[in-house]
């Protein structure tokens, strides 16, 4: 069944029995056991309608983008029918989790304070909920800020007016009669407190009388994470509700996955840039924290053999790596096992190939250049073998020996350290290149995190591009991720039972940036100052106003892009 209008990933997932594939972390996701169907993400042209007269159902959302159910024996389909350019399967996401106001030019006191506020405009977060019980998402009458609240868990749209309702009950437990929706982790309550909070404790967010969008984001099961089919859902229902309130929206993005090339060419990223391009909108996007994970090397293998070691953790159920490499250069890959055995990969023959190492099951599959890449992925499975519960423990080495290179270079990646064992890592590790997806858009904000405190870059923070493309001596302007940093480590935030809290990692880095750019936003849009200062504007004036960072000599640079947020020289009062 493969089809190069696929994913490597899809074509291998069609490949494996389904009792395979089910003991495998990645390869069932966007697969319904129940109603024996794909979820799938297509990029199409034209009319869906020859679909979906064949018993497939279809979700359009925005730009020539579409979710679609697919019955399993109709995967074929898509292959053959015309309309369809590309087809991904869903990923995964993971939230990015590590005196920040001050420390970004906006403190109470200040003259800025007291002008900007992010009046007459939305802030929208995409998360895992949010406390509306909250103080902090309150008026100084007590109604609540939150214009609307989708929780796709229950899949129920709330408004204003249903949580002011729930709100004069004056008990919680009366209101989730009302408005049933809970932030079950406080992840996006802390986020959205940080961005827009009002600050019951003295410390409030940057926009705080900003409007807000919430959205919680759905799972397929009650023990699962959340998927990029529902992150595109939000954020198609993010732009069409700003429309129809005629407001400019920043968003606010604090998750995201390893899998995928980074260069922007996924339909996930290139979905996002059209999604900025939409309306007045900012989208802001944290960087991740697998800077410290060794869950990534690169390298370059030329003329001579390249070794890359990776430690498997004890009581590892399955894990899988990501190769990619340039489709110009011939490698000859050999895994080798803790043991000492090895399998070689004819990485000329594309496709699916089975292996067997101890008592692990190897799945690989060799990917081609796609519509969208140029590179090509080589991607290993690995799975217990029939009747074990782990895959081997130990070093696992990958050899490449060159055969016919041109640039020689090669990447490998790890899934999420959220979803693997604390010791499973490369054993020397590459901290560049360490952006999660889709912080990896051209067209998003891409945030990263420092410590305010020592006033220095947190390692744990996804790291650019150390290869990008020079200009005069100076990072071309695409190839900068991140684009600035933001507040990331011990940071106040509000948590869902009303207190505070100090929260790490840049999740909470990014709605720093969030609410600086609802008040740009505020100040150009609803103030009339400039009624075009949104999308890559918006970037451009964080970018001009951040300030230097200790240690950091150059910028751009791959760790904290122009340097520290910086409200006060971002906006030209």
């Amino acid at each position: 069944m493969d089809s190069q209008k696929n994913e490597n990933l899809l074509n291998l997932a069609l490949d494996t029995p389904a009792a395979e594939r089910a003991r495998s972390p990645e390869l069932n996701v966007g697969y319904s056991e129940e109603e024996r169907s794909w979820e799938v993400i297509v990029k199409y042209h034209g009319s869906l309608a020859e679909l979906t007269a064949r018993g497939i159902r279809a979700e359009e959302l925005i730009a020539g983008y579409a979710i679609l159910t697919v019955p399993e024996s109709e995967m074929g389909l898509l292959a053959s029918a015309e309309q369809i350019e590309y087809v991904e399967k869903p990923k995964r996401l993971f939230f990015s989790e590590a005196a920040g106001s001050a420390a970004s030019c906006y403190a109470p006191g200040g003259g800025l304070y007291g002008k900007l506020t992010g009046r007459g405009v939305l802030v929208a977060v995409i998360d895992s909920g949010i406390s509306y019980w909250n103080r902090d998402f309150r008026r100084d009458d007590g109604t609540t800020r939150i214009r609307y609240l989708w929780d796709q868990v229950l899949g129920r749209e709330f408004t204003g007016a249903q949580i002011d309702e729930a709100l004069l009950t004056g008990s919680r437990q009366l209101a989730q009669r009302i408005v049933p929706s809970i932030d079950v982790t406080g992840h996006g309550t802390a986020v959205a407190g940080i961005a827009a909070g009002s600050g019951a404790d003295g410390s409030a967010g940057i926009a705080r009388e900003s409007e807000l969008l919430i959205v919680r984001l759905g799972t397929p099961r009650a023990d699962s994470f959340p998927r990029t089919t529902e992150l595109m859902r939000a954020l198609t229902y993010i732009v069409n509700k700003a429309a129809e309130l005629q407001m400019p929206v920043a968003i606010n993005l604090s998750f995201g996955n390893t899998y995928g090339a980074h260069n922007g060419t996924s339909l996930l990223e290139r979905f996002l840039d059209n999604v900025a391009e939409i309306g007045r909108n900012v989208i802001c996007v944290g960087s991740g924290n697998e800077g410290a994970s060794g869950g990534h090397v690169s390298g370059s293998a030329v003329s001579e053999t390249a070794r890359v070691e990776l430690v498997v953790g004890n009581y590892e159920t399955g894990l899988s790596v990501q190769l990619w490499k340039e489709w110009v250069d011939r490698f000859e890959v050999t895994l080798v096992s803790p043991a000492g055995d090895s399998l070689t990969v004819d990485t000329d023959r594309p496709g699916k190939q089975v292996g067997r190492l101890g008592r692990t099951k190897i799945l690989l599959y060799n990917g081609e250049p796609a519509p969208y890449l140029t590179a090509q992925e080589i991607y290993f499975d690995f799975l217990p073998d029939e009747g074990e519960r782990y895959i081997d423990g130990g070093v696992w080495t990958f050899v490449l020996a060159p055969r016919r290179t041109v640039t020689g270079s090669y990447t490998l990646y790890l899934p999420s350290e959220a979803v693997r064992n604390e010791s499973t890592r490369f054993v020397k590790p590459t901290p560049d290149v360490t952006l999660t997806i889709p912080s990896t858009a051209s067209r998003v904000v891409t945030v990263g995190a420092y410590d305010p405190v020592y006033e220095a870059y947190a390692d744990f923070s996804g790291r650019g591009y150390p290869g990008q493309a020079q200009a005069g001596g100076r990072a071309a302007d695409s190839f900068v991720k991140p684009d600035l940093v933001a507040p990331g480590v011990g940071v106040s935030a509000p948590d869902r039972d009303g207190g505070y809290t100090a929260v790490t990692g840049t999740s909470f880095a990014v709605p720093f940036v969030t609410g600086a750019a609802a008040l740009l936003m505020q100040w150009g849009i609803v103030e009339g100052n400039d009624p075009y200062l949104y999308g890559e504007k918006v970037k451009a004036y964080l970018r001009k106003g951040a300030r230097p960072i200790r240690g950091e000599t150059d910028y751009p640079n791959a760790l904290v892009g122009y340097g520290a947020l910086c409200i006060a020289e971002s906006i030209p009062l």
